[in-house]
C-alpha cells in the first residue's frame, strides 16, 4: 500500500469538492482531491445539471422548429428528431466540461486520486483504487461526496422501465408515455424534455402543488403553462408502487386505477451520499436521513474533518456546495469565511424558467412579517414582446417598514440569468427603491425587475 501526506484532502470532485480544492490551492495549500468516477465533475457535470440543461436546450429548439418559428417568419418543413445526435451533443458538452475540470486541477498542482475513499481511524484515510490502495494523511479532511437519487417504498428501480434521473438522461428512444413521480425541479425539467420530443407525460405528486418550497403564485402559474404545453398533473396523489411488467410499466396510486406507461421516472429528491465512508471510525455521526452533522463552520465532531454540500443538508444545489467549499477552506487558511444562505438562488429550467431568491410570500405570511409586494407581467415588457416570450412575471417582496428586499421571484424567459441582479442587490442589503432607481438598459427583460420594484411603491410606469 502506498502512502502520501497532504495539508488538505478533499473527498469528492463535484462542484463543492473541486471548487474547494481549487480555492485552497490558490491559497497555497498542498491539496489532494479524491473521486471514484471516471472523470471529475460530480453528479452536476456528469449526470445532473449539465447534461439535463443540454437536453433542455436541444429539445426546446426542436419544439420551436415544429411549433413556434413560423410565427417569426421562419418556415421549417419536415422537421425530424435525431435523438442519437442530440444525445451525442449532450455527451460532448459533458465530456468537454469534465476535461476542463481535470485541466484546472492539474494547473493548480492538485494531486488527484481516483478511487473510493474511507476513513480507517483518526488521521488515516484509505483510497481503494482499481489496482492498489493508498493511505493518505492530512492536517484537514473535507467531505464533499454529494448525493444520489432518493428511492421510495414500492418503486422498483430497474434502470430500464423504472429508473432515476440518471436513466432519464440517456433514453435511446422517446417513450410514448412517461410517468414522472415527483413534481420538483428534476421531475419537471426532465418531463419537459421528453414532452417536447413527443412523449405523453403524466406527473404524479403527493402534495397539492408543484415545486414545494418555491413561491406559490409562481408555481401555480407554472402549472398552467406546463399543462398548456401538454404535461398532465395528478396532484394530491400517493404512489403505492411502480414496476416493470412484460415490457411495460405499471404505476399504482392510492384511489386510482393502475396507470400503464412505457417509462417511469422516479424524481422524489435526493439523499446524502455518506454510506461507506467509515465515519464511525472517526466519531462522526449522521442523522436519520444520512446527513453529516456540522457546526456553522462546517466542522464535524472529528475536529479536523469538515463537510459541505449535499451531504450536510440544506438546499441541494451545486452553487450552494461551491460557496460552502470556498467559505470552509478560506476560514481554515485566513480565519474567515461565510455563506449568506438568505441569498442563494434557485432556478428551474423549464420553459419558461422559474428563478427565486430569498423569502417566499408564504414564508413571510407564516412568520407574520409585514411586507409589501410588487409584481410586473412580462407581457408588458418590450423585449419579451420582441422575443415572443410574454408569459410570466417578476415579483418583489420588501419589508414594509424598511423597504429592504426580502425575496425576488421570476417566472419567464431567461429568469435564471435575471435572478443574478436580485441576488447581488440582496447581498448588498438593497431596498426596492434602490432597484427602482437603478437605470436598466432598454429594451431588456431586466426592465421588468425595475418595474416590479416600482410596483412595490405602487408606481409602475408601464402598467
Amino acid at each position: 500500500m502506498e502512502s502520501a501526506k497532504h495539508d488538505l484532502v478533499v473527498i469528492g470532485a463535484g462542484p463543492g469538492g473541486y471548487v474547494a480544492a481549487l480555492r485552497a490551492a490558490q491559497l497555497g495549500v498542498n491539496v489532494a482531491c479524491i473521486d471514484e468516477n471516471e472523470v471529475p465533475g460530480g453528479t452536476c457535470l456528469r449526470v445532473g445539471c449539465i447534461p439535463s440543461k443540454a437536453l433542455l436546450e436541444s429539445s426546446q429548439r426542436y419544439y420551436e422548429a415544429r411549433h413556434t418559428l413560423a410565427a417569426h417568419g421562419v418556415a421549417v418543413a419536415d422537421v425530424q428528431l435525431d435523438l442519437p445526435t442530440m444525445q451525442k451533443r449532450k455527451e460532448s458538452v459533458v465530456r468537454t466540461l469534465c476535461r476542463g475540470v481535470e485541466g484546472l486541477l492539474k494547473r493548480q498542482n492538485i494531486t488527484y486520486y481516483r478511487g473510493r475513499a474511507r476513513f480507517d481511524g483518526p488521521g488515516r484515510l484509505i483510497v481503494d483504487g482499481r489496482a492498489e490502495q493508498t493511505a493518505l494523511a492530512s492536517q484537514y479532511y473535507l467531505i464533499a461526496t454529494g448525493s444520489t437519487p432518493a428511492t421510495m417504498p414500492g418503486v422498483g428501480l430497474d434502470g430500464q422501465g423504472v429508473g432515476s434521473s440518471t436513466d432519464a438522461l440517456a433514453y435511446t428512444e422517446v417513450p410514448r408515455h412517461l410517468v414522472v413521480i415527483g413534481a420538483g425541479y428534476i421531475g419537471l425539467e426532465l418531463g419537459s424534455v421528453w414532452s417536447r420530443l413527443g412523449s405523453r407525460v403524466t406527473v404524479i405528486e403527493m402534495l397539492d402543488r408543484l415545486l414545494p418550497g418555491m413561491d406559490g403564485e409562481l408555481a401555480g402559474e407554472a402549472r398552467r403553462l406546463l399543462e398548456r404545453q401538454g404535461l398532465t398533473f395528478w396532484l394530491s396523489t400517493r404512489v403505492n408502487g411502480a414496476y416493470s411488467y412484460e415490457g411495460r410499466c405499471l404505476v399504482e396510486c392510492e384511489g386510482r386505477d393502475p396507470l400503464e406507461c412505457d417509462r417511469v421516472l422516479l424524481a422524489v429528491g435526493r439523499r446524502p451520499n455518506t454510506d461507506g465512508l467509515g465515519l464511525e471510525t472517526i466519531g462522526v455521526r449522521t442523522d436519520q436521513a444520512g446527513f453529516i452533522t456540522v457546526d456553522k463552520h462546517f466542522a464535524t465532531a472529528a475536529g479536523n474533518v469538515f463537510a459541505i454540500g449535499d451531504c450536510i443538508g440544506g438546499p441541494m444545489l451545486a452553487h450552494k456546495a461551491s460557496e460552502e467549499g470556498i467559505a470552509c477552506v478560506e476560514r481554515l487558511v485566513t480565519g474567515y469565511g461565510r455563506v449568506d444562505y438568505a441569498t442563494i438562488p434557485s432556478v428551474v429550467y423549464t420553459h419558461p424558467e422559474i428563478a427565486s431568491v430569498g423569502k417566499t410570500e408564504e414564508q413571510l405570511q407564516a412568520d407574520d412579517h409585514p411586507y409589501r409586494k410588487g409584481t410586473f407581467p412580462l407581457r408588458a415588457n418590450g423585449r419579451a414582446r420582441a422575443l415572443g416570450e410574454v408569459e410570466g412575471l417578476v415579483k418583489i417582496l420588501a419589508d414594509q417598514r424598511t423597504d429592504r428586499i426580502l425575496g425576488v421571484h421570476i417566472l419567464g424567459a431567461r429568469a435564471g440569468d435575471m435572478i443574478a441582479e436580485a441576488v447581488a442587490a440582496m447581498e448588498c442589503g438593497a431596498s426596492a427603491e434602490d432597484l427602482a432607481r437603478t437605470c436598466h438598459a432598454h429594451p431588456t427583460l431586466a426592465e421588468a425587475i425595475q418595474e416590479a420594484a416600482l410596483a412595490v411603491d405602487g408606481r409602475p410606469l408601464h402598467l
